[in-house]
Parts: C-alpha cells; structure tokens; sequence
C-alpha cells in the first residue's frame, strides 16, 4: 500500500465484490439526474422550437409600426399598447423601400367549440383579429380552405378547430366579448405548426375586426411593413421614421418577432423551467441524504476491514481515497445512465404533451453542452459530497478496531447536537417572525433555510423520543414481534434520523404546498362570503391571458329583469397613476357598493362622474391622497386627465384599488369587457327561480357562467386545485427516492445484522415473525419521517403564506383531513418499501447466519 492506485484497486475489488450494497444510492443519482437532464433538455428544445416557429411566421414582415406609448400592470407579461390609425398605410406604402403595408388588428375572441363549450382561456391567450391577405405579411398560412371574404366568415388556426372539433363550414359563436355568429372558410398554421401553443386565433375581415375588436373604425393594433428588394430591415426602419408622427414608432421585424416570442413562450418557458428545476433540487437533495446513509452505513459494516487495512500499514488518506474512489465511480456511472435517462425524459415528454393536449411545436431534441455537462457534474457532486463525512469518520479508525466483534452502528445523540439545533431552531423561529412583520422575503427564506437545517440536526435527538413513542402501541398489538422492531429502529438513533430526513423531506414539501394551497381556497372563501354580498356571479371561466371576458351590456340586460335587484358589472381598465401602471375597474359606483362590501368609505361613490375616481385605502395612504385631492391618470391613448378623488374605501378586495365610472373610460377604452357581474335578487325572490332567469337571459351573451357565491368561491379557487396536482405529481419521484432509501438503509442493516437473525430463528421466531419485525421496524422510520415532514411543512407552509400575503389578509388554514391522507401515505410508503429486505431477511439460511461474523 504505496500509493493511491492500491487504494483505487482495493475500491474497485470491493465495488465488485459488494455491488448490491451500492444499488441504492445507483437509482438515486440516476433518477435526480435524469430528472434536472430532462428539465434542461426539454427547456431547451422548446426554447429552440419556439424560437424558429416564431422566425418562419415572421420572416416576410421587416418592419412593424406601432404606439409608443405601453402601459403594464404588475403581473401582466403583455402591456396595453397605444393603438395607431389605419390611415397611415398609404403614407408607409409611398416611402421609398417599401413593398407592402397591411394594418394588423388583434384583440380578445374565445371561439366556442362544437361541444359548447369555450376553447381554450386556461392561461394562454384566445385571440381574434384582421386576415391580412399579403401571405409575406401574415404570420399565419392557409392550409384548407380560404380567407374571409364577406361578414361573419373567419379563419382559425387548425390546433384551435381540432380541439374544438370545428371543420370548414361549420358555424359557431365568437365570444369579443359581444356574441359574435361566425361561419368557419379556412384553417389556417402558424409557423408550420397547427398555432402558437395554446394559443387560439380568429381572423376575419379587417372590417368585421374593426367593428368587434376596437373602440372606433380606423384603429389598429400594428401595421405590418414589408420592404422592397434590397432593403434591409433596419434601412427601412430608418426610412419610415420621419415619415411616423409623434406616439408612432417603428422597429425591426426580427425585434417583433423575438418580443412575440418572449411574450408567448418566455414567461411560460422560465415559469416551466423554474419549476420543474426547484423539484429537481428537492429530489437531489433527498437523494444526498440517502447517499449518504448507505455510505455511513458501509463504512460502519467494514470497520474491522478498515482497521485490518491500517493495521498493515494503509496511511488515513488511503482510507478516505479508497472509500471516495467508490463513490465516484457509483456516481460517474449513475450520472451517465442519467444523462441518458434524462434524454429519453425529454424525448417522452416531447411525444406526450400534444396527446394531452399541451400542442407544444415540434422538432428534433436540442441537447447543448450545458444539458450534458451541468447534470453530471451535480450528480458526482452530489454523490461525492454526500460521502465526504462517511470516508472522512473511515479514515478515522483506530487499528485495534480490527479486534471488535461487532461493526454495528449504534451511535446515538450527544448533548453538542441537542443544544446546537436548538439554537438553530431558536434562530430560524426569530427570522421568519423577523420576515414575516416586517416582511423581508430574504430574512424569511433564510429561516426556512435554518429550520431545515435544524430539523436535521435535531433528528437523531427526536428520534430517540418519538421512536418510542410512535412504537409504544406495537408491543401490545403485535408482541415481542413488536417490541423487537421497536428495539431495532430504536439502536441507531443517527441511523433511523439520517434515513428518515430523506422522507420526512419530500412530506415537508408535499406539505407545505397542501397548507399553502389551502390557505389560498381558505383566503378566496372568505373574500368571497365576507365581500360579495350578491346572490350569484356571472363570469367567464378564464384565468391568466385567456378568455375574452363578459359582455358589458349583460349586466344592464340582467338588471332589467323582474327577479333582479341589482346588477353590475366589472369592467377592467388600464392606466399611469404617478408614472406606475394600474388596473382600473371600471363600474356603476353607486351598484358597486349595494353589491359588495367596500367597508368605511369616506367620502361618497356617487357624483364620480367623468372625472371623480374613488381609491382604496392601502393606495390612498400610499401616495397621500383623500378625498379632494387630485391624481393624474394617464390612459393609452395618450390622453392625460386630472381625476378628483372623491371617495377612498377600506376593502378593496373584490373591487380594486383604483374605480372610475364607465362614463369616464369611454373615451380611452380599447376592447370593452366585464371580468364579472354580480346580481342580487328582488326580495322574495328564490336562488333557483333567479338564477335560472339570469342564466337564460345570459344564454345570448355568449352563455357564460352563472354561479351561486358558493359555486363561485370554488371556480375561484379552481387553478390552485391543478397546482397542486402537478406538484403532488413532480414531488412523486422525491418521495419514491426517499423509500428507495429506506429500504437500502433497511437491507444494509440486516446484512450487519445477520448472526442476531440468525439466532432468532434459532430460538424458535417464525419467518413470517421475522417478516413483521422487519416491516414494522420500516413503518417506524416512515411514521418518525412523516412526523417531522408535517411538522415542517406546517411551520414552511405558514412562512410561505404570511411573506405571500404582503398587505392582503389572508387565511391560514391546515387542512387535517388532506394532511392526515398524506400521513397515511408516508406510512403505507414506509411499509412497502420494507417488504424487499423483509423477503431476504426471512429466507437467510439459519446456521450460516449464527456463523457470520
């Protein structure tokens, strides 16, 4: 033992020799490895597929003319961009260096399915504009039938009509909001996909567009340049500038075909991304653990072997060098059938969205260097560092270690560790309280971060404790049977933590969101029955950029029936208060305030008029208003008008921050729409009786929904539901590396245990004996695991709600009945994954067990 290459061919001897023992930690890296592969690859072929869909759609258009003026609200990708006159395609098509010039109108338009039902509105945009007949102009291309031509014919993307199970001549309703009777002529592709994602689109003829789509004839959303031969784009940039007059910009087509681009698939794609990243960071950190429980253990089974070695001469660094030579090689493997497992991740996903429904565009995998290389490197990282301690606590055995009997782990919990996680916990307690009044997101996180660690820290002091505790009942239900498992788990404290960190971590996440998203239905419950004080919503059901919103001459409609009290509807305004984007609701006042519960309003909603606006209290505190004062609005049209502030409110949880009349946002609106309407009845007048008058009355509006409070409260709440699926979902494989754990941990500590085994099935324990105590030795580790999950995902769980509320109230709710199903969960988890090494442990040959050393 000279040198390294004798501690490299004594790791690889004892890798052949012991392959089993390493099977765990194997599946670990490789299934957190293919995770993060898949994830970047799948990021980056979407990235790349958008990117050319998007750069063939708009390879005919070298220039694009539009508003300079935007405004966007906070939480909104796409801003409300200043509208340009049509009138000025004649004065582009003079400039010299230009070809053609088309206007390009584009707004809201839901198209309703064969089914009756809405396409599309669950997050990406449904939209509708003008066909634009020059085909080098028009991003989309025919690919049956033909264009618009006369009133009410359209033209959809072929995604849209499939979905909706829409051909050629069929007629259906167009939702601007306004009912719209359209009759299907041609399907058309964008970008050589059937559309833009998700995203839906309707096109008809450029006066059909102008009458539904915008507030006056004459507007558009962009002109569409194209430039003659030997014009470059940025030349005719420079050409039509002086010819554009003040509010009108011009900018290159590249530019608006990569800002459409950002626009659809960039939020989407970092919002993908990120996500799937953060789980695959929870799964390699619950695969660390579990690493590093089965080296901790292997080291402590070749005690003797190790001392054998040092004994002979082997120097401390050999040790160590011999057990991380192991570990690399585990995880070069392991990461290399990653990488591999990863692509075909990706290759599966590629294949399985559009069958789902997700029509993500087409193409070949893009695998870069950083796919590759990052994966791998976390992988040998990971795998290495996690058993830095155990190679390092190797290289530490004494030589006289070689005369010891026994290698059996049986190390417990020193007074050190209690009172350092202690004061870790007292730590991490004082920063989230610190994060949370005053609030600070960064002093919040670091405690989560703190409790985290402490809770590690702690576990081989809890386990002690709740071992026997969770244990207690098992001697009297099942025996000395019982009492043995008990026993067992109980011998390593260290041991039964380390193993059980990895699922009480995968619990803590599922946890956390299972409390947050309840918080939030909790919340959105609360503002409904506290603030809503009609008897049904209509609404449309739409989250994120999709939908085309309520027509806003429903509510008058509703308003005038019989059965109906008040009626009033929320439209959705967009304007600059003090250079800062903000949403304006636009609505009747006086109903507003009947209908939901505004609070102490100082001041008076009537008389708002054309230039009073009413302000909550939070923005009026804020930026020092009351009423009296003055605030100057600036809308997208240009125009800037001073608004008298003439009421301030204190909740405006339901109604906004900024309310202006409808009067007052004509002359600035764009598309008109109703987000909702809220209709309380005449007296005597019953919840069936007037809710089936509404829903008839809405049925030639586009038949929206019509919803008690209850129903309403629940629609509301419906996204946070699809949340957290998909994280229960992605949190699966966390969960399942966690029990791959366990039941390494499991076998490894059988195999030391092998004389004790062996002698009690020599006094007389059954195999089936045998079995039990090794199951239920398992559920103790899952059940102490689950334990402290909840407890940390309850404490991680308040932490996310308080620093996500900022000024809003919202409700912490533990729901017991979905946190007792996850507690089942992670038990029956802990008894399946001791179902393997209680198998092998009952088939160990007995007399060859009494004579293992």
């Amino acid at each position: 033992m000279n040198g390294t290459p004798a501690s490299v061919r004594l790791s690889i001897s004892s890798l052949r020799a012991h392959k089993r023992r390493f099977a765990g930690t194997f599946v670990a890296v490789l299934l957190g490895v293919a995770f993060l592969t898949g994830t970047l690859v799948m990021g980056d072929t979407l990235r790349a597929s958008f990117d050319t869909m998007f750069t063939d759609a708009n390879a005919g258009t070298d220039a694009v003319v539009r508003g300079t003026d935007v405004i966007t609200v906070a939480g909104e990708t796409r801003g409300t961009r200043q509208p340009v006159s049509t009138a000025l395609v004649k004065r582009i098509e003079r400039t010299p260096g230009v070809a053609a010039a088309a206007p390009d109108i584009q707004g809201a338009g839901q198209l309703i399915g064969a089914d009756g039902k809405p396409i599309g509105g669950q997050g990406p945009p449904t939209l509708a504009g003008n066909w634009i007949d020059d085909p080098e102009l028009n991003p989309y291309r025919l690919a049956a039938g033909r264009a618009p031509a006369a009133p009410g014919e359209v033209v959809v993307n072929r995604g849209t009509a499939d979905r909706g199970g829409l051909r050629i001549g069929d007629t259906t309703v167009l939702r601007t909001p306004d009912p719209v009777h359209v009759r299907i002529v041609g399907l058309a592709t964008f970008g050589g996909q059937d559309g833009m994602g998700q995203v839906t689109y309707t096109a008809m003829t450029q006066a059909d567009a102008e009458k539904y789509l915008t507030p006056k004839p004459g507007e558009a959303s962009t002109i569409q340049v194209r430039a003659g031969p030997g014009t470059g784009q940025r030349e005719l940039v420079d050409a039509l500038r002086p010819v554009l007059p003040k509010g009108v910009e011009a900018i290159t087509g590249q530019a608006a075909a990569a800002e459409n681009r950002d626009m659809i698939s960039g939020a989407f794609l970092g919002l993908f991304t990120t996500l799937l990243l953060v789980f695959s960071g929870i799964v390699l950190l619950v695969a660390t653990f579990s690493i590093h429980n089965t080296f901790a253990i292997v080291v402590a089974q070749r005690t003797r072997e190790n001392a054998l070695l040092r004994a002979l001469g082997a120097a401390r660094r050999q040790v160590v060098v011999a057990t991380l030579v192991e570990a690399t090689a585990v995880a070069v493997i392991a990461s290399a059938a990653g990488l591999a497992g990863g692509i075909g991740i990706a290759a599966g996903l590629q294949a399985l969205f559009p069958a789902v429904g997700f029509p993500f565009p087409g193409g070949s995998l893009v695998i870069g260097a950083v796919s590759l290389v990052l994966p791998l490197a976390v992988g040998v990282l990971v795998c290495l560092g996690s058993a830095l301690l155990p190679a390092v606590r190797a290289g530490r055995t004494a030589p006289l270690a070689a005369l010891r009997e026994s290698a059996v782990d049986d190390s417990g919990a020193s007074r050190t560790r209690a009172v350092t996680g202690l004061v870790l916990l007292a730590a991490s307690v004082g920063a989230v309280l610190g994060g949370t009044l005053a609030p600070s997101l960064w002093l919040s996180a670091v405690g989560a971060v703190a409790a985290l660690a402490a809770f590690v820290i702690l576990g081989p002091v809890a386990a002690t404790y709740a071992v026997r505790t969770l244990g207690a009942p098992l001697g009297r239900l099942r025996g000395v049977t019982g009492g043995l498992a008990r026993r067992n788990a109980l011998r390593s404290p260290r041991r039964t933590a380390s193993t059980a960190t990895a699922l009480m971590i995968g619990v803590a996440v599922v946890s956390l969101f299972t409390v947050f998203g309840a918080s939030l239905k909790a919340t959105t419950n609360r503002t409904v029955d506290r603030f809503f004080a009609g008897d049904v919503a209509i609404s449309a059901p739409a989250f994120g950029a999709g939908g085309s919103g309520l027509s806003p001459r429903l509510a008058p409609a509703v308003g005038r029936l019989p059965q109906v009290a008040t009626a009033v509807g929320l439209g959705k305004g967009v304007a600059e208060v003090d250079g800062a984007g903000r949403a304006l609701t636009v609505t009747d006042p006086v109903a507003l305030g009947r209908v939901f519960d505004l609070g102490r309003v100082d001041g008076s909603l009537t008389g708002l008029g054309t230039n009073g606006i009413a302000v909550s209290a939070t923005e009026a505190a804020e930026r020092g208003l009351r009423p009296g004062s003055t605030v100057r609005l600036a809308f997208t049209d240009g125009a800037r008008q001073d608004f008298t502030v003439r009421a301030v409110y204190d909740r405006p949880e339901l109604a906004g921050d900024y309310v202006i009349t409808r009067r007052a946002w004509a002359p600035h609106r764009a598309q008109d729409s109703d987000s909702l309407i809220a209709v309380s009845f005449a007296p005597g007048v019953s919840t069936a009786d007037g809710k089936a008058a509404v829903a008839k009355t809405a049925a030639a509006y586009g038949d929206p929904d019509v919803q008690t409070r209850g129903e309403y409260a629940k629609s509301s709440a419906g996204a946070i539901d699809m949340m957290l699926t998909l994280v229960y979902a992605l949190l699966a494989l966390a969960v399942l590396i966690a029990l791959l754990g366990i039941a390494n941990t499991l076998t490894l500590a059988l195999h030391e245990r092998t004389r004790e085994l062996g002698l009690l099935r020599a006094v007389g324990q059954t195999r089936s004996q045998l079995r039990a105590m090794v199951r239920w030795e398992s559920v103790l580790v899952a059940a102490f695991g689950t334990a402290g999950g909840l407890l940390l995902g309850g404490f991680l769980g308040r932490v996310l709600v308080e620093v996500s509320a900022g000024d809003t109230a919202v409700v912490f709710d533990l729901p017991p009945l979905r946190l007792l199903a996850v507690a089942l969960v992670g038990i029956a988890a802990g008894a399946l994954a001791g179902l393997r090494p209680a198998r092998r442990a009952a088939r160990l040959d007995v007399l060859r067990a009494i004579a293992a050393q």
